[in-house]
Formats: structure tokens, sequence, C-alpha cells
């Protein structure tokens, strides 16, 4: 079994690096990627856990990124694998993004104290040091608050896209992304590329620029798409002779997916290798 997308600590998961590690392999998970968003910092300590567990450990990070080939700009997520973590381009633009990830929250936190009992100690009580901080944790700061029961209900109501607590931030060019991405010698792979229940899904034609940048590949099989779109996505990653994967987008507690709920062929895992810069940890 081998899922190429989880979240830890060191970003919005609400497993450490190492217990995360240890929960794939007690679901069986033979190589598990950790792809925290815009941040390495949890690659050390899964790595430790994975050669103690005896799991494959495949290095990367979910970046967010903006497609302003729509016209309007629409956020996509980019999995980029086995990348150099010093690539000075790369690491400009993640810090610069987490930078503004953390003033975002701060706004958001702000505007949501003028109507609930919310500070920014209160979302920071939900955090590790080094954390990339995003909207979950303002949601597990309001369920400590008791305003909301949970992440989707907090989701669902204040913190969605439109509300007036709701504020941007920055993220970098997709196509300029997947360049950065291969520069350092990644695997880009787009995440949840069909996933219209989170907003405005880029068209095919979008798809088919970040290919022409470099894009690896499209994550098809995730608890978000549904059947018919699982189809239209294959059909296009056929079209564009783009790999196929399959995760399941674990963030612990913090969502309902399962750890392996979606998995990826070993041959699409032995295509990324082949592509990237760093070896997978054994």
């Amino acid at each position: 079994m081998i899922d190429l997308h989880t979240h830890s600590t060191a970003s919005d998961g609400t497993d450490s690096p190492a217990r995360l590690v240890e929960v794939a392999a007690l679901a069986g998970i033979k190589t598990l990627a950790i792809t925290d968003h815009d941040t390495t910092s949890g690659w050390a300590e899964a790595a430790e856990s994975a050669g103690r567990f005896q799991i494959g450990l495949v290095r990367g990070a979910e970046i967010s990124a903006v497609a302003r080939t729509t016209g309007w700009g629409t956020g996509v997520h980019l999995l980029a694998y086995l990348y150099d973590p010093t690539h000075p381009d790369l690491v400009a633009e993640t810090e610069r993004t987490r930078d503004d990830r953390t003033s975002r929250a701060r706004r958001m936190v702000a505007l949501l104290g003028e109507d609930y009992p919310i500070t920014w100690d209160d979302l920071l009580a939900q955090t590790q040091p080094g954390t990339t901080i995003g909207r979950p944790h303002i949601a597990d700061a309001l369920v400590a608050a008791g305003v909301v029961r949970d992440r989707d209900e907090a989701f669902a109501t204040m913190l969605r896209t439109g509300t007036r607590y709701y504020v941007g931030h920055y993220a970098p060019d997709a196509v300029a992304t997947v360049k950065a991405v291969r520069a350092a010698g990644g695997v880009p792979v787009f995440a949840h590329p069909g996933a219209d229940a989170r907003g405005r899904v880029v068209p095919d034609s979008t798809i088919e620029e970040l290919a022409a940048a470099g894009l690896a590949g499209l994550e098809v099989d995730h608890r978000d798409h549904t059947p018919d779109t699982r189809r239209r996505l294959r059909d296009i990653a056929k079209s564009l002779e783009l790999l196929v994967t399959g995760s399941s987008d674990f963030h612990g507690s913090g969502k309902r997916n399962l750890i392996g709920e979606n998995t990826t062929e070993p041959e699409v895992l032995e295509a990324i290798v082949e592509q990237g810069t760093l070896e997978v940890l054994r």
C-alpha cells in the first residue's frame, strides 16, 4: 500500500510526524509521503520514525499556488515530491507563503474576535513550534472555545470563502511553481484537481498548461472526487501522458479521511522516484 498525501502537526494534521508514520505502518502502508503545507520541517522526525517502523518514506510538501491562466485566479495545491529542500527559489516562495498565512490568520482571528471568544493565543495553543498556520488551526481554536463542534462546522460557516471573516493569502503562480519544483529536482503532482466542493476548479486547458510547464501527474483517486470526476481526470492524464496517483490526504483527527483509503500503484511510485532528486528512505 502506497499513500502519497498526508499531513502532520508540521502543518494542519493532528499527529506528529513520528506518530503519522507509526499510524501508517500500523495500517499496513508500505510507502508513505509526508506532504505538509509549504514546509519540510517534519521530514527529519518522520525519517527517524520510518526507520524504526521499517516503512518507506517519500519526502514532499503540498505547495499552495494560484492558476492565473484561468483569468480570475484559482487556488491550486501542488504535491512536490523528492525535491532539494534547500533550493533557493522554492525556499523563498514557501517562506513567503507561510509568512503570509500567519498574517492572514492574525487578521481572521481579529475579525472573529469581534463576535466570538477567540484570541491569537487560543490559536497558538492549537499549534506546535514551526507549524505552517492555516484555517484549520483557527477552526481548532473555535472548537476549543465551544463555538463550533468540529472543523467541518467551522469551514461550513464562518471560515468559508465569502464570509466577513475570510481573508485570502499570498500564493505563487502555479505554472512558475511547477517549473520551480522541477528546477529543484522534484516531481510535481496536482493535488485533488477536481475537488469542486472546495471551490472553483481549473479548466482542462489549465491542466494542459501545467503539463507543458512540467507537471508530472494528477491525484485522481481522492475522497473529494466523484466517480465521474475520476473518469474525466483519468482521461485527461492519459491524453497528456501524466501519472495517476491516489492518496488519502490524511490529517489525523482533523479530517474524516482514513489513511490508505486511496492508494498509488507501485509502478507510478517507481516513475516518481526516477524523476526525483532525493531517494525514498527505506
